[in-house]
C-alpha cells in the first residue's frame, strides 16, 4: 500500500512523534499556542519552548510511542481534523446544489444543503481522528531515532530523525 512507501511512512511516523511531543509539551506549557509540521526527515515545532524542554519531550514521546502508547499519535489540534471539518460539510452541501437546473431550484434547495452540511460537520468529528489513526500518522516508530533538536529561531525548533 502507498502509505508504507518509505518517504510517506517516515512522514507519518514523524507526524505521530510530533503529536506525541506536543502532548508532552502541553503539560508544561499550558495555554500556549503551539503547532508542528512534519516531513520525512523530522518535524518543526512552533511555539515559545526552551530547547532542553523540546529535547526532553521528544525523547519521552519516542519512548512512549515505542512502549505502545499509540493514543499519543492523535492530536485534537491536527490539521487533519480541520480538513475533515471543512471538506465533508462543504461536499455534503454542494451535492444537492450541483444538479439544480436553475437559480430558483438552488434557492429552494438551500435549506436541504444546509441540513446536509450540518450532518457532514457532525460526521467529521470522528472522521478526523480516524484519518489521523489510519492515514496521516503511524504510531509505531519502528527503529526511529532522534538525531538532533535544533533551535532555528525564536518560536521554531527542528527535530531531526532517522
Amino acid at each position: 500500500m502507498f502509505l508504507n512507501l518509505p518517504l510517506i511512512l517516515e512522514t507519518r511516523r514523524n507526524h505521530a512523534l510530533e503529536h506525541a511531543t506536543l502532548h508532552i509539551l502541553a503539560r508544561q506549557y499550558r495555554n500556549q499556542t503551539m503547532a508542528g509540521h512534519s516531513n520525512p526527515t523530522g518535524f518543526f515545532l512552533l511555539g515559545d519552548f526552551r530547547t532542553e524542554d523540546v529535547k526532553s519531550a521528544a525523547a519521552e514521546a519516542l519512548a512512549r510511542l515505542k512502549a505502545g502508547e499509540s493514543g499519543l499519535a492523535i492530536h485534537p489540534g491536527c490539521g487533519t481534523n480541520l480538513v475533515a471539518a471543512a471538506v465533508l460539510p462543504a461536499t455534503f452541501a454542494w451535492a444537492p446544489l450541483r444538479g439544480a437546473k436553475s437559480t430558483r431550484w438552488r434557492l429552494l434547495l438551500i435549506p436541504f444543503a444546509l441540513a446536509l452540511a450540518l450532518f457532514g460537520y457532525f460526521l467529521s468529528k470522528p472522521l478526523g481522528p480516524w484519518l489521523q489513526k489510519y492515514i496521516t500518522t503511524e504510531a509505531d516508530p519502528g527503529g526511529m531515532q532522534i538525531v538532533d533538536v535544533v533551535f532555528v529561531r525564536k518560536g521554531v525548533h527542528r527535530v531531526v530523525t532517522r
